[in-house]
């Protein structure tokens, strides 16, 4: 159990701000708490920054549902991955001040992280570049998930190599970023690219995109895996929710 928090609990209580039997409850469910299905990781905000990330893909509604009632009453924010429309309709019944970003396939209860106010005048960005239209989503969900943790985001999105000036005319916002995330399909080209431009670290991302021959996203990760440009580090096919993090981290060190 974390002393610190334990403390402040300790103290909460002595102000009379909660009561006992609340502050017992509290205890009971760390650092985990088990609801059956599902063990609840309640510690992971003070060990990682952020709270446990809800992978809705793979779950029931019911699950999902259960899961964000009990990770939003201890956590100012709840990110969950890979959700449907469904999937969001029925939290958003139990809790209205879901949002969702159908591209990103991605839903968020709470408040991000950090204010749209302090992010704007945040000179430290994330950049996000993918080839594609059809990459977007993959984009979306690393854009959504940096900017829940609090970092700021820029993105441009068809950018791929086959018409390169689209993404030379990105030259500068490229250049002025604090890291870059390359998302794209097919052959992966644009990591490499964007890496021989930039003195700044490029999380590559391989996208399922492509014709058979890119095996399902399998060419693109060893292209990207492959890649002679320095800076470059690669995370897992469509993995746009681990690009995100990664991003954040390095856009914030410090952040706790």
């Amino acid at each position: 159990m974390d002393t610190g928090l334990l403390k402040e609990l300790l103290n909460q209580v002595k102000d009379g701000s909660v009561d006992i039997d609340s502050a017992m409850e509290r205890l009971r469910s760390l650092p985990y708490e088990d609801i059956g299905f599902a063990k609840l990781d309640n510690h992971r905000h003070l060990r990682n920054g952020f709270p446990e990330v809800v992978f809705c893909q793979g779950k029931t509604i019911e699950q999902v549902v259960d899961i964000f009632k009990h990770l939003s009453s201890n956590n100012k924010c709840v990110l969950g991955t890979r959700a449907d429309v469904n999937v969001y309709e029925a939290v958003k019944h139990h809790m209205p001040e879901a949002r969702y970003n159908q591209l990103a396939r991605a839903i968020t209860v709470g408040s991000p992280m950090r204010s749209d106010e302090e992010i704007a005048c945040d000179e430290k960005y994330v950049m996000i570049v993918c080839g594609g239209t059809a990459d977007i989503p993959v984009a979306e969900e690393a854009a959504v998930t940096a900017r829940t943790l609090g970092s700021r985001v820029e993105k441009s999105y068809d950018v791929g190599v086959a018409g390169l000036h689209r993404l030379l005319d990105q030259k500068e916002t490229l250049l002025n970023a604090n890291v870059i995330i390359a998302v794209a399909g097919m052959e992966g080209a644009l990591a490499s690219v964007v890496g021989g431009m930039v003195a700044r670290p490029v999380i590559a991302v391989p996208t399922s995109i492509g014709y058979g021959a890119s095996f399902n996203g399998l060419a693109a990760l060893l292209s990207m895996l492959n890649s002679c440009a320095v800076g470059v580090s690669v995370v897992n096919i469509d993995n746009g929710f681990g690009a995100g993090y990664l991003a954040h981290m390095i856009n914030n060190p410090a952040n706790k």
